[in-house]
């Protein structure tokens, strides 16, 4: 309301000074309407400058001044000269000096800001120890124990454009995006509430540059600094443009334990692999184990031993094989043998009436071997005719095609 106030104030004053002042010579009311354009002009030169960092107008404005000063200054040197057209001169020197203080001030205001300042003059070393902060690092949350831990050193850059993205992301109509967005602000907040870290946000924006990446690239070329991120793709841009990057899943993998072949782990197979028989696990700092012919394993703890390590730029993974492996095979095939024999067996007996291996057939079936009374079986013999010796003898020269036997009725009448 009072800034309403203050505006209809500076255009009555105008008008009332074109109105007594008269610039146009017995033309009031024309002076007074000249009065009200350079109000409304004045107005509108203030609402486009509301959108200009504090900064780049303190830059503004000192170089400004500072070139209106060299102006007079060279001036007044070269007052006592016969220069044709000095006024022309005077005002070219007035222009060309001020448009560039003004320019130049504006261009480099960030040297006007109070963080530069009082670290100017309390730690020269700390003046480019910039580290730009991404919005995927401080959603992430890592970047609170590092900073709390002191291994951060310089000022953490906090943009303007990071602030309000994550503010689109925790109003999102995505509740997973929400507490996303919200989680961020609570870490940045925790980290200015830090003892000894310094945390500034700074309004420089990039209006011509769309994407946020590119601004974060810019800035951090603009203010000498480094970019702290955990996006692969940033990370790859800022290099190619130049610009140092601070990775934060870079250190986390060069913090991992050193694991050589040959080493014994101790690990959970937690699910299947790509290729057949594998089982994969996990370490505690989320390092992937692939075993292979760990698939018999899955949902045990077992004892695998590493065969080679494969390092790559989003982590790293370890392969390892596990002894016992042959040992559940064997067992397993063991277990699955004397079930193929018996159906074989039973496949033969079944066929053949009798066991051709001489195995017993109560393995299959059961018999009853209750022996029978012995006089039933008595009768029976004695009703089977009996071949005596005599007559296998007899009959074999006839088959040898000798003479036949001769009878004892015949050799008595020969006699």
């Amino acid at each position: 309301m009072w800034l309403v106030f203050f505006r209809v104030f500076a255009l009555l004053l105008l008008a009332h000074a074109g109105f007594v002042y008269t610039p146009f010579e017995n033309r009031p009311i024309a002076s007074a309407l000249f009065g009200l354009f350079l109000g409304a002009g004045l107005i509108a030169l203030e609402l486009k400058l509301r959108a200009v960092p504090g900064h780049r107008m303190v830059g503004a404005l000192v170089g400004g001044v500072t070139g209106l000063f060299g102006a007079r200054l060279v001036w007044g040197a070269l007052a006592g000269l016969d220069i044709i057209g000095d006024h022309f001169v005077h005002v070219l020197l007035v222009v060309f000096l001020g448009y560039m203080g003004i320019v130049i001030g504006g261009q480099k205001g960030e040297w006007f800001e109070p963080a530069r300042m009082i670290a100017a003059f309390r730690d020269s070393s700390r003046l480019h120890q910039y580290k730009v902060l991404d919005t995927s690092v401080i959603i992430d949350g890592r970047i609170a124990d590092i900073c709390e831990t002191g291994f951060l050193e310089g000022t953490l850059v906090v943009p303007q454009f990071v602030l309000r993205e994550l503010q689109q992301v925790a109003d999102s109509s995505d509740s997973l995006k929400r507490n996303r967005g919200r989680r961020g602000l609570d870490i940045l907040q925790k980290i200015q509430k830090m003892a000894g870290v310094s945390v500034q946000i700074v309004e420089t924006d990039f209006p011509e540059v769309k994407e946020v990446d590119l601004k974060l690239i810019e800035l951090a070329r603009r203010m000498n600094g480094k970019i702290v991120t955990n996006d692969f793709n940033l990370n790859k841009v800022a290099q190619l443009r130049g610009v140092h990057v601070l990775n934060i899943n870079e250190l986390a993998n060069s913090l991992k334990p050193v694991v050589l072949p040959g080493e014994v782990l101790r690990v959970f197979i937690l699910k299947e692999g790509k290729e057949p028989g594998q089982g994969v696990a996990y370490l505690d700092d989320g390092t992937m184990v692939v075993v292979d012919q760990g698939r018999k394993a899955m949902g045990r703890t077992i004892e695998v031993i590493v065969t080679s390590v494969l390092q790559t730029t989003a982590g790293k993974m370890i392969f390892c094989r596990w002894p016992e492996a042959g040992t559940q095979s064997d067992d397993g095939n063991r277990q699955a043998r004397p079930v193929e024999r018996t159906t074989d067996r039973f496949e033969r007996r079944d066929r053949n009436g009798r066991d051709r291996r001489g195995e017993r057939s109560d393995r299959i079936h059961p018999i009853d071997r209750t022996p029978e009374p012995v006089a039933a079986a008595a009768p029976t013999l004695a009703a089977e005719p009996v071949p005596f010796p005599e007559s296998r003898v007899d009959l074999a020269p006839e088959a040898a095609g000798g003479p036949a036997p001769q009878q004892p009725g015949e050799r008595a009448a020969k006699d």
